[in-house]
């Protein structure tokens, strides 16, 4: 079924991994689809990956979907302001926008304390990767505003407050997923819908090198990482953002924050392989339970998250208690 047929998507990172998938999976629904990205033929980004663009639409094109390739710095407002503008140009819409910038900006990477983390790319980090949402979000949502409808999804990691990684990649993804949450109440009374995502685990192109295993064979990338085997391909995520996107009642989620596994047992999707990769419900089964450390870190965002809901109750005029019972 293409559900989104006649719709208009931009997927800002649609070069490789998630951005890739979500590109997919909203041609495969049926929507025309602009990927964006600085990887184009003979003039790579910085990451010195081998994915482009070009790859990418070519991918969706082959399938039967329509894709445009366009290189985009989304750190340089006037081209991402020219992309909005040709959009509007050829379209007169736009129905959709994937953040995806940046989601695997190699200088994120490690995991070590605060203290230990060399700052030394971190303004370069924050341009990047979350800069670049907001600039994009910004040029986006006049064109959804002028037609009452659309939906801003941002791309992160964990479906949790927390996240992997060191301290800027922390705060990148935290930012991202509050970002989310801010556009959503001013969007809201322009009926655009702004969430914010997580893929599951991901077997991106970097994931896939890393098992030393291809997306024919990643089955075997099981023998080092048993958890490898609750793996997503990138298409599932993208299936689940076309999914929120065909839903009209996708309002009543605006500001949310979830996952391709969520929306994957609620909208009953599967990959591309006919099965449904659930990490969430296997770390509470398995991981969670073993892990004191990341129990007691959720335990405590439960609570400040009851405690602030309380205290809306509070200046909402409503009676509160305290935990033995007595008024607040």
């Amino acid at each position: 079924m293409k559900s989104l047929k006649g719709s208009v998507a931009v997927v800002a990172g649609a070069t490789r991994g998630a951005g890739r998938g979500i590109a997919r999976g909203l041609a495969e629904a049926g929507a025309t689809v602009y990927c964006t990205g600085r990887s184009v033929r003979g003039n790579p980004s910085p990451y010195g990956r081998p994915e482009t663009v070009e790859e990418t639409a070519e991918m969706i094109n082959a399938a039967g979907g329509r894709a445009v390739h366009v290189r985009v710095d989304h750190t340089k407002e006037d081209e991402v302001r020219a992309l909005f503008e040709r959009v509007e140009r050829e379209h007169g819409r736009l129905d959709v926008l994937a953040n995806c910038v940046a989601g695997e900006d190699m200088r994120m990477a490690g995991w070590t304390s605060f203290w230990k983390t060399d700052l030394k790319d971190g303004l370069a980090i924050f341009e990047n990767a979350l800069l670049t949402h907001v600039i994009t979000a910004k040029h986006a949502a006049p064109l959804m505003i002028k037609k009452k409808r659309g939906l801003i999804v941002e791309v992160t990691e964990f479906d949790l407050l927390f996240c992997g990684g060191n301290i800027l990649a922390q705060l990148v993804k935290f930012s991202i997923k509050g970002l989310a949450s801010m556009m959503a109440e001013e969007l809201r009374k322009h009926r655009v819908a702004a969430v914010a995502i997580t893929p599951g685990y991901l077997r991106s192109e970097r994931m896939l090198e890393h098992f030393g295993v291809t997306e024919e064979n990643w089955r075997e990338g099981g023998k080092k990482d048993p958890t490898f085997l609750e793996s997503e391909s990138p298409l599932f995520i993208g299936r689940a953002v076309a999914a929120l996107a065909a839903d009209p009642k996708v309002l009543k989620k605006t500001g949310y924050l979830t996952s391709s596994y969520e929306l994957g047992r609620e909208y009953g999707l599967t990959d591309y392989d006919g099965r449904r990769p659930d990490i969430g419900q296997h770390f509470v089964e398995h991981i969670v339970p073993s892990m004191k450390a990341m129990k007691e870190g959720t335990e405590r965002h439960v609570a400040w998250l009851d405690r602030l809901a309380g205290r809306g109750r509070f200046y909402l005029g409503e009676k509160r208690e305290t935990a033995d019972g007595r008024a607040a």
